[in-house]
């Protein structure tokens, strides 16, 4: 059973909260830095963090700028730039850490978080590995792709405006119903949020929220990661983060690289067979590159 413990650092003036787990025996342990996508809190990632802590591997997991544990505003606002900055400070932090290897450093996304370390790990020299699952690829292609992509744009452009008049920024569910408005429509995604968020997950984010996730461009970087490996997991029918932009991502990138495919959804990545799938070749790479 791994050892965990809370931690707390210091990003663009908030305060961010995570917890490290470590593995048994003496280190310094190799590390794998871990954040998670589109509203999702650390506690999703417990998971994931307790398989890379049996394989050997410190993992340090944390909460993004304005939600779950960690400080910041405003609340419940997904700024992709101050969260790529956020995996650079979590880097920075962990390399202080006693029992650590500061020269043995992952860093791991999913979803969103899948996007935001190709930017962070292209950027930062002492990343040594790059894991991406189900990574968001492209803002503009994404939610430009939208059937109501006029909509939300004609949204956001007008929040902005009520904001800049000093109105409280608007909020919409992250997850609803099938009759329920909501950035992420879907029944599994309602289900994995719902089922796995915990107490410190609020189903809310900011409208601007979006305006800031269509400017985000991560796959601009991805030709930058070499030679620092890259796995990149997706799965085979992605509809939160199209499979088609991941593998054109993909084919952009230097080697060394390893492309691992997981049968079925954007969600089925996190549970079952899918889960077992991408944490065994995340080990394995890990192995390979880190350890």
């Amino acid at each position: 059973m791994s050892q965990t413990t809370s931690h707390m650092f210091a990003s663009e003036g908030a305060i961010l909260r995570g917890a490290l787990y470590l593995p048994q025996g003496n280190g310094p342990f190799p590390i794998v830095v871990l954040a998670h996508g589109f509203s999702a809190v650390a506690a999703q990632l417990e998971p994931q963090a307790r398989a890379f802590a049996a394989a050997g591997f410190a993992a340090f997991v944390y909460d993004n700028p304005g939600f779950g544990l960690s400080g910041g505003s405003p609340r419940q606002e997904v700024d992709p730039v101050r969260q790529v900055r956020g995996y650079r400070d979590a880097v920075s932090y962990v390399r202080t850490l006693p029992g650590l290897d500061p020269e043995r450093i992952a860093i791991w996304g999913s979803s969103f978080s899948g996007g935001h370390v190709l930017q962070a790990g292209a950027m930062d020299r002492r990343v040594r590995v790059v894991i991406s699952q189900a990574p968001f690829i492209s803002g503009w292609e994404l939610i430009g792709g939208w059937p109501n992509a006029e909509d939300v744009i004609a949204m956001t452009q007008a929040e902005r405006e009520a904001r800049a008049a000093g109105a409280e920024p608007t909020v919409m569910r992250v997850v609803g119903k099938p009759d329920e408005p909501c950035a992420l429509p879907g029944a599994d995604g309602y289900a994995y949020f719902t089922g796995t968020g915990g107490p410190t997950w609020k189903n809310e984010i900011t409208l601007s929220s979006l305006e800031l996730a269509r400017a985000h461009e991560p796959a601009k970087w991805i030709e930058r990661l070499a030679p620092r490996p890259l796995l990149m997991i997706v799965a085979d029918n992605d509809l939160v983060t199209p499979t088609a932009h991941a593998l054109a991502a993909f084919e952009r990138a230097g080697s060394p690289k390893q492309l691992v495919r997981v049968a079925g959804g954007h969600f089925d990545v996190y549970a079952g067979a899918g889960f077992d799938t991408a944490t065994a070749a995340t080990i394995a790479w890990l192995k390979a590159h880190l350890a």
